[in-house]
């Protein structure tokens, strides 16, 4: 049974990166010195962007050689088009460290189909964290986002890819993503990776947010697969600044 999410509620963005970049120092240096490795996940969208540029600057002490980085979803588009999850990570993040190129994980999407990438994306996994068909791996740290619309990663509402743990797509690790209702194609990790994390941490600003936040934080609708984020024995943190925030009644 999960515990309550943490809620976290900022005024000032500034404050909110910096606590979003103690959090991140803070599990990376646990999984490092308890294991040599810190694996995680990251989110495109725009409303991470400052905390990565941040980030960027503000750890060149960290140690990026042990850690990895994934991409909790894409669009299936070239790695040169702006909508382009990946390179807006690369911009935004990890043109300014020094991280081994082996360690940036990235969804290829210059395949035959999104279901060759998500099938590729999946094999990778599996190789990464050493497992065999059935397991599932242990991500450190997932950060995602909250679309308006109650979507986290690329898994939509009334989609069959968001219904874990009931629809055939349970037993996969990545998925790919066709809504006709949803600009391009995607491939995105399931909610069954999700849930097995450690620590999720959403990240949502803007008062246009505020309605799914109550539904999703407070309300926990399950009509919303962001609100089927439930981590089995991990932490769920939301990091919300006051203009999400603003409908919650606590």
């Amino acid at each position: 049974m999960m515990t309550d999410p943490c809620i976290h509620v900022f005024d000032d963005r500034k404050e909110m990166n910096s606590f979003l970049i103690k959090k991140w120092t803070e599990i990376g240096m646990e999984c490092i010195e308890r294991r040599g490795v810190f694996a995680a996940a990251l989110s495109g969208g725009g409303t991470p962007t400052e905390f990565y540029r941040e980030l960027a600057s503000a750890s060149s002490a960290f140690p990026w050689d042990k850690t990895h980085i994934f991409l909790v979803d894409e669009r299936f588009v070239p790695i040169s088009e702006a909508v382009s999850n990946f390179g807006m990570l690369r911009t935004c993040l990890l043109s300014g460290l020094n991280m081994p190129p082996g360690n940036i994980h990235f969804i290829m999407t210059d395949t035959a189909s999104p279901v060759t990438s998500a099938n590729e994306y999946e094999e990778e996994l599996m190789s990464f964290f050493g497992l065999i068909v059935g397991e599932v791996p242990v991500f450190d740290f997932i950060g995602l986002g909250l679309g308006a619309d109650g979507h986290t990663a690329s898994l939509f509402p009334g989609s069959p890819e968001a219904e874990v743990p009931l629809a055939p797509e349970s037993s996969r690790l990545v998925v790919a993503v066709r809504r006709d209702n949803v600009m391009y194609a995607r491939v995105s990790l399931t909610l069954t990776v999700i849930n097995n994390a450690r620590d999720v941490v959403f990240i949502v600003t803007g008062g246009s947010k505020a309605a799914i936040v109550k539904r999703v934080v407070e309300d926990r609708d399950m009509g919303f697969p962001a609100s089927r984020v439930e981590p089995s024995s991990g932490n769920l943190t939301f990091v919300l600044d006051s203009e999400a925030a603003s409908m919650l009644n606590k």
